[in-house]
């Protein structure tokens, strides 16, 4: 019965939401590492807000992956 098939899927969703992941995770780093390192200019440390900047934009990253594209 041609009515009871289901369509194939071609696979370009799922990669299109693995790029879409990855651009979250690296976005979230270089943005919050980028603000991290301003803030190691403007109060003199040596790469601490940096690091810091680093970590909670990869924890934001994923924070957006699992509310974005998770089930």
């Amino acid at each position: 019965m041609a009515g009871n098939q289901t369509p194939k899927q071609s696979g370009a969703r799922g990669s299109n939401e693995g790029w879409a992941a990855v651009g979250y995770l690296i976005s979230g780093i270089a943005v919050w590492g980028f603000v991290g390192w301003l803030v190691d200019r403007w109060l003199g440390w040596h790469g601490i807000a940096t690091a810091i900047g680093c970590v909670l934009g990869a924890a934001g990253g994923v924070y957006l992956v699992v509310k974005r594209l998770g089930a």
